[in-house]
């Protein structure tokens, strides 16, 4: 959930800087404004993306393990290097950031070049087979492409909220401002704060996929565990989150 609201927020930034700068430049926004608003809509959420693991570790002063110090780390990269190698994906970076509450995250622009990482919390609290359950759901967000697919749909999401803020915008001018062009300064402020709004709005639509993946990473994460047990584990993890939920992995005795 850490990395869904930040990648939201990043994405809003970008999307009211992109359109602020054209405004500047006054490029003429009511010819080809479909292009136009796809142009921006995808740019913010192709840039968010772009910069989603730089995000993520200055968010959270996530310290990257290059070289581990101690049983911990040695224990955490290889999980994950077990897991990525089971997976087919590429080794991801793995980091660790100061706080108490009990939390991990993966992000990146693509299966092969990911971040993931987990809270000091985490690490204490947990015992070595939770922690991999942990690790299983959050590299089947990698496996999954979640990331980029959250990314094409906000982008589809954000076409829709610029289109929709500058047919406000423009109605707004010259309803109230009796600007019969439609598009002077009540135009732009209107549309800019419009394009806030419906933004927000817009992130519930998102928020509600993110969980729906957070379900499909629960399934997938069975098959990236080590198989010494049998039994069913349930993991819950949401004391700093919205929503708790589960992450279940399961162990086949050999």
């Amino acid at each position: 959930m850490k990395t869904v609201i930040l990648f939201l927020a990043t994405n809003l930034a970008v999307l009211v800087l992109l359109n602020s700068i054209l405004q500047i430049l006054v490029i003429n926004q009511r010819h080809g404004l479909l292009i136009l608003a796809l142009f921006i809509g995808m740019g913010g959420a192709l840039v968010s993306l772009a910069i989603s693991k730089w995000s993520a570790k200055i968010a959270t002063k996530a310290q990257v393990i290059t070289q581990p110090h101690h049983s911990v780390e040695m224990r955490l990269i290889d999980m994950v290097r077990r897991q990525a190698k089971a997976a087919g994906i590429g080794m991801p970076e793995v980091a660790i950031y100061d706080a108490m509450d009990i939390n991990a995250f993966a992000t990146g622009m693509n299966r092969n070049n990911a971040l993931v990482a987990v809270s000091t919390g985490l690490l204490q609290a947990m015992e070595p087979d939770e922690l991999e359950a942990v690790l299983a759901h959050e590299m089947s967000h990698i496996a999954n492409g979640d990331m980029v697919t959250m990314a094409l749909i906000q982008g589809v999401i954000n076409t829709f909220v610029i289109v929709l803020a500058r047919i406000i915008g423009h109605l707004v001018d010259q309803v109230l401002f009796k600007n019969k062009a439609g598009s002077g300064f009540g135009y732009q402020m209107t549309s800019l704060v419009a394009e806030v709004i419906l933004g927000l709005l817009a992130s519930i639509m998102v928020m509600w996929f993110s969980r729906q993946r957070e379900f499909r990473a629960d399934a997938g994460s069975a098959q990236w565990c080590s198989k010494n047990d049998s039994r069913f584990t349930t993991i819950k993890i949401g004391s700093s989150w919205t929503t708790s939920r589960s992450v279940i992995c399961l162990w086949n005795k050999r």
